[in-house]
């Protein structure tokens, strides 16, 4: 589909909740494709759909090769080991903090035909 400039830090649309998605449909499926077209660029780990311009409770992820989405993700588990490490936004170009966060997290929602997805991983997946 189509590689979309990535939303800078002050845009409306990144300070407002995303909604959940109800309507599973064309429109979705294309949301979705730009999702994962945008956040194949180099150096993208992780694409919000409200990023993109969209506020909708979806996302894209990119990491160590392996590529995919969720819609209404839930955070369902949290490793209470933490993981140290410089942590950047796209939204905040030339910008990285330290970050603890969990060494390993699942997340759970639902693909484009609105079927269950879980996700796990560790480290930077995490």
């Amino acid at each position: 589909m189509a590689h979309r400039p990535i939303r800078l830090f002050g845009d409306p649309v990144l300070r407002m909740p995303a909604d959940p998605v109800t309507v599973f449909d064309q429109r979705l499926r294309t949301i979705v494709a730009d999702l994962l077209d945008t956040v194949d660029a180099p150096g993208h780990a992780g694409v919000a759909a409200p990023q993109i311009g969209i506020g909708v409770r979806a996302f894209s992820y990119n990491v160590d090769g392996e590529i995919g989405y969720v819609i209404n993700p839930e955070v369902v588990e949290l490793s209470e080991k933490p993981q140290d490490g410089v942590e950047a936004c796209l939204s905040l170009p030339g910008l990285g903090f330290d970050t603890r966060r969990a060494q390993h997290a699942v997340v759970r929602g639902v693909d484009v035909d609105n079927e269950p997805v879980t996700v796990s991983g560790s480290g930077l997946m995490a």
